[in-house]
């Protein structure tokens, strides 16, 4: 018999699956057990099988210890209990960039992992360039981001001297998150006593000319941010000039109803997605294009969301834009991303989150 579930059913049904021994079990998109404190990690380690394997292209989104989790299900005990392994890999590979020890985990880990990159699976699949597009703050962009930074930086200061790094971290991601949403658009910040319009945002202005020009070239777009709020101006702004789209974000009932209408619908250009809600599962071959509209700390997630339309099935070359605000968070989050593509790729080839493992001076050095 093949049973076929989802995390969130086997999450309901864990205590039906104690009736039952599999052969196998297989986990596809095993980053969802990737916290091993979560429901969905524990159900699926309660399942009695004799034989497991996962498939992943991220196994790594927050730490080194999203890996212990994975193979705490595919081989309990290979790698110590969490606190042994905490100590010894995740602490000297994340804090002190040592690279023997990252070295030691990468022979533990490769005779288990089989990684096949795109480019060997799919040989005919057209290429994937990568752009990234600089705008400029507007003045009143730029005016309310310096007094933003300067009130961050004395916050973040003032909690880590006072409670340390690690207790500070929402005070800390709270903090970029505001800065973040000023490069977006100053309406995300939705200020009482101001009012702000389409014409107060660069990035905005930025992306209507890139869209435009996309358009007129007969291509496809797929437009990715992690912000809903940002989608909903963005939905404003295409209802207005009356460019057809589609819509997907987490409340999306009717997920592949909207993907088929795309995939279909040559006249809908632009295609507006959640990153959370639509940056894996789906394929969406029928654009060409994609927009990255504002950066996320996690490359390798940006990478998968491109992927929509980078796969098997497309037949043109496929274009992907990241938008960046010059002289902003979002050009230092560019730099800890590349720093952190290094310190990784050294493991497996996978990724690493920056927000819940951002070193003291790195956060001295986003809030410069």
């Amino acid at each position: 018999d093949l049973v076929i579930t989802s995390y969130a059913l086997i999450r309901r049904d864990a205590e039906k699956y104690r009736e039952f021994k599999f052969d196998t079990v297989v986990l596809d998109e095993a980053q969802h057990i990737k916290n091993r404190d979560t429901q969905n990690s524990q159900a699926v380690k309660a399942v009695k099988t004799e034989h497991r394997l996962v498939l992943t292209g991220t196994p790594m989104e927050n730490s080194v210890l999203d890996l212990w989790s994975i193979f705490d299900f595919l081989m309990p005990r290979y790698l110590g209990s969490a606190k042994e392994f905490k100590e010894r890999y995740e602490q000297p590979i994340t804090r002190d960039r040592d690279e023997r020890v990252q070295a030691r985990l990468s022979r533990r880990l490769r005779p288990f992992i089989l990684r096949r990159l795109k480019t060997e699976v799919a040989k005919d699949l057209p290429a994937k360039m990568e752009q990234i597009s600089y705008c400029e703050l507007t003045r009143d962009q730029m005016e309310i981001y310096e007094q933003v930074l300067a009130v961050s930086r004395k916050e973040v200061m003032d909690a880590v001297g006072a409670q340390g790094v690690a207790k500070s971290k929402m005070i800390v991601l709270n903090a970029l998150l505001r800065l973040r949403q000023i490069c977006c658009d100053l309406r995300l910040l939705k200020m009482k006593d101001r009012d702000f319009a389409a014409k107060d945002s660069g990035k905005l202005s930025m992306f209507g000319e890139l869209l435009e020009q996309a358009i007129d070239g007969g291509h496809r777009v797929l437009v990715f941010s992690q912000f809903t709020t940002m989608l909903g101006l963005l939905k404003d702004k295409l209802t207005a000039e009356q460019v057809p789209f589609c819509y997907l974000d987490g409340g999306t009932t009717n997920r592949g109803e909207v993907v088929q209408k795309f995939q279909e619908n040559s006249n809908i250009p632009v295609f507006l997605i959640s990153l959370k809600a639509g940056g894996v599962g789906l394929t969406l071959t029928g654009a060409d294009t994609v927009v990255h509209y504002d950066p996320w700390w996690n490359p390798a997630v940006e990478d998968q969301a491109t992927d929509r339309a980078h796969r098997i099935g497309q037949t043109r070359v496929v274009t992907s834009y990241k938008l960046i605000a010059r002289d902003t968070i979002e050009e230092k989050i560019l730099a800890l991303q590349q720093k952190k593509r290094a310190l990784v790729a050294g493991t497996l080839g996978g990724e690493e989150t920056l927000g819940d493992n951002l070193t003291w001076e790195e956060i001295q050095d986003l809030f410069e």
